[in-house]
């Protein structure tokens, strides 16, 4: 079998759940604007910057990791710098081969300098479609739609639901919680939850990354995710090849894991990408997704990512394939458009790609 190449990746259409807006900023982007803003960072020089960024979050702690989004989150307290930041997302993934994702971020972190929630979320949108726009007239299509985030250390997540299903029609496709999982479970946004689950809406929920078991069962058993971010720490239900309780009914339900390898790693949910547990979740033939997180903090990509997996396990075309359409799948839009994406855009290029 010839070996896939990173470049070839890039080439191939992907999907992504699971990636923070204030975890992919440019670096040159956050330098320019944290000068205008006033804020001190640790370096200003745009290359020294970024591998700051990932030497930092390099740490093997949770907390430590989620330090580095102080610099992020305080360049992206204007309309400017919010319309900035979306927009050059929706272009750096085009331009990585990315054909449809689902960003999320917290609006409730970007109020510091007298935005309103919604001034935020509308923001954010009119950056997307911009990008996409671009992307578009660049010749590489994407579609984006985004989760709005709320912290699980906070109290404001019955009113981010609420905006999350007020701007439904314009751009919002789900609902996500995040933050620390240490000492705040997802059950404190029990109202939350419910409140989503009777408006019909999407939400997914950090869970199963810095906190084991519990927090994925109560995830799904109390709050009802439609998936799982991260969830990599399934596998401590796992024995072998010999499912548990929990993990047999995730596997059954085809419960989505929006696994993120490289931020696995640097976190310590895992201890290094051959030995990601993505490898024997595949085997076992759970629903698996492959994502970035934070592009900034993990120096990631979608097609990184994917190579990372091929050198780790051996993967092919066909194991790509099947990373993309799991992901489409459990996308957050309607069905009839995420099998459109499936069956017009990703089946025909991998089709030549497995020729």
């Amino acid at each position: 079998m010839v070996a896939i190449s990173h470049a070839d990746i890039v080439q191939a259409p992907k999907a992504l759940l699971h990636d923070h807006l204030d975890g992919g900023l440019r670096p040159a982007t956050i330098v320019e604007l944290a000068a205008k803003a006033g804020h001190r960072l640790p370096e200003t020089d745009p290359e020294r910057l970024g591998q700051w960024f990932v030497a930092a979050a390099d740490s093997g702690s949770l907390e430590r990791y989620l330090e580095t989004f102080a610099h992020t989150v305080a360049v992206m307290q204007t309309e400017e710098g919010l319309h900035r930041v979306a927009r050059e997302c929706a272009l750096d993934l085009a331009a990585d081969g990315v054909v449809y994702a689902e960003i999320r971020y917290a609006p409730e972190q970007h109020l510091e300098r007298g935005l309103s929630l919604d001034a935020v979320v509308e923001a954010v949108h009119a950056g997307f479609r911009d990008g996409c726009a671009e992307a578009a007239a660049q010749g590489n299509q994407i579609r984006i739609g985004t989760l709005l985030t709320a912290m699980r250390h906070a109290a404001r997540s019955q009113e981010i639901a609420e905006l999350a299903v007020r701007c439904r029609d314009t751009g919002v496709v789900g609902f996500d919680i995040a933050g620390a999982e240490a000492g705040f479970p997802p059950t404190r946004h029990l109202d939350a939850f419910e409140y989503l689950q009777r408006e019909n809406f999407h939400f997914t929920i950090h869970a199963g990354e810095a906190f084991g078991l519990p927090s994925i069962w109560q995830a799904i058993q109390w709050c009802g995710a439609d998936r799982l971010g991260h969830g990599v720490r399934i596998v401590d239900d796992i024995t072998g090849t010999s499912l548990g309780r929990l993990s047999s009914y995730v596997r059954d339900k085809r419960i989505p894991l929006e696994l993120c390898p490289s931020s696995n790693v640097q976190t310590g949910a895992a201890p290094s990408i051959a030995e990601h547990p993505i490898g024997l979740l595949h085997d076992l033939r759970f629903r698996v997704t492959v994502n970035t997180d934070n592009r900034l903090m993990s120096g990631t990509s979608m097609s990184k990512e994917m190579a990372l997996l091929v050198e780790a396990f051996g993967w092919g075309w066909s194991e790509l394939q099947w990373l993309t359409i799991n992901a489409m799948k459990s996308a957050f839009i309607p069905y009839d458009e995420r099998l459109a994406i499936i069956t017009d855009v990703i089946k025909p290029t991998y089709a030549k790609l497995l020729a």
